[in-house]
């Protein structure tokens, strides 16, 4: 396992961790309004408990959400089973996709939060497994803090230079803009980057 489910104990305690807002992040609830996310198989890597999951299950989508952490997946699946939803949860780590998922399944990825949790070498190791679970012409969209927030609270910052050196050479990078990132720790929401990037 590339990364034990010890690490992330912490993070869910009695009460949510600073990211569970306890609805769908914003920024994702814009590419579903927008139309960016197109009708297919979706896949939520780093799920967390299921808000951003189970909104696109509402929408009409056909939903995958994997996280490391057993006890989000367990409050996941409950939160589905009472908004009466559909939407196949997963224990396992999002840079070992190939152990739960075919080559090619998927007609896009989500990521709301877990790029800007890895080091530099995981990051490559992060792209690889999108790469091969998205088909061909498939869209990867990518939200997390941006290196314009300048609090000090909150996981590792990202840059547009690092999204681009990490998903360039498999993908086509459509666009990186600025957004938030909502948080129980702030109500305006964390400074981010929301991505959007297609297999090449």
């Amino acid at each position: 396992m590339v990364r034990h489910v010890s690490y992330w104990k912490w993070a869910y305690p009695s009460s949510p961790p600073p990211w569970d807002i306890g609805r769908p992040q914003p920024a994702i609830v814009g590419l579903v309004r927008s139309g960016e996310i197109k009708p297919g198989r979706v896949l939520d890597v780093g799920c967390g408990t299921g808000n951003n999951a189970i909104l696109l299950e509402k929408s009409g989508f056909t939903i995958v959400g994997i996280d490391i952490v057993p006890k989000a997946i367990q409050i996941a699946r409950t939160r589905a089973i009472e908004q009466n939803t559909k939407v196949d949860f997963l224990v396992g780590s999002a840079l070992e996709l190939d152990l739960h998922s075919r080559k090619k399944e998927f007609d896009t990825v989500i990521d709301s939060g877990f790029f800007h949790t890895l080091s530099d070498k995981k990051r490559t190791v992060f792209a690889g497994q999108i790469n091969r679970v998205l088909r061909k012409g498939g869209n990867y969209f990518m939200l997390c803090f941006s290196d314009k927030e300048r609090s000090d609270w909150g996981p590792r910052r990202v840059s547009k230079n690092e999204i681009n050196q990490t998903f360039s050479p498999m993908f086509r990078i459509n666009y990186i803009r600025e957004t938030r990132f909502g948080s129980r720790l702030n109500d305006k929401g964390a400074k981010a980057y929301i991505t959007s990037a297609k297999v090449s």
